[in-house]
């Protein structure tokens, strides 16, 4: 039997002693008892609610252990045994690993962010910015 039904127990066992709404103390037993059953109702709709978060929370989880395993997973480069050279990387565009000047945590930074001139980092939300041309790193390279 759930909260809502035991409520609805006690108001019948309340009404069925047919008390009489004169007296003081059996107004404030009334009022108790549907106190009670407002307060059931109540929880009924914060169980539901939270039932739709739960839904919600997992299907989030899911989501994001599915953009996990295709940010990280997909990637040999941190295993020992990688495949690959860092030039010749099969994992698409070289990463780079750059310190917040703001808070000092280091955060992996791909070409399009450098190319794009700067991104907000991700532990402060402060604004970095990137000035330099990768082309021109790639030429004094190969001088």
């Amino acid at each position: 039997m759930g909260i809502t039904e035991k409520a609805a127990y006690l108001k019948g066992l309340a009404d069925g002693l047919k008390l009489d709404h004169e007296k003081d103390a059996n107004k404030l037993l009334l009022a108790v008892v549907d106190t009670i059953g407002e307060m059931a109702e109540l929880v009924d709709e914060i169980d539901m609610d939270l039932s739709d978060f739960t839904d919600q929370l997992d299907a989030v989880d899911e989501s994001l252990a599915d953009l996990e395993e295709y940010c990280y997973d997909e990637c040999c480069c941190d295993d020992d045994d990688c495949c690959c050279d860092d030039d010749d990387c099969c994992c698409g565009e070289e990463l780079y690993d750059v310190v917040c000047p703001t808070c000092g945590e280091k955060i992996t930074v791909d070409e399009g962010i450098l190319e794009d001139g700067g991104c907000e980092c991700p532990n402060c939300g402060e604004s970095l910015e990137f000035d330099f041309d990768l082309e021109d790193d790639d030429e004094d390279a190969d001088e």
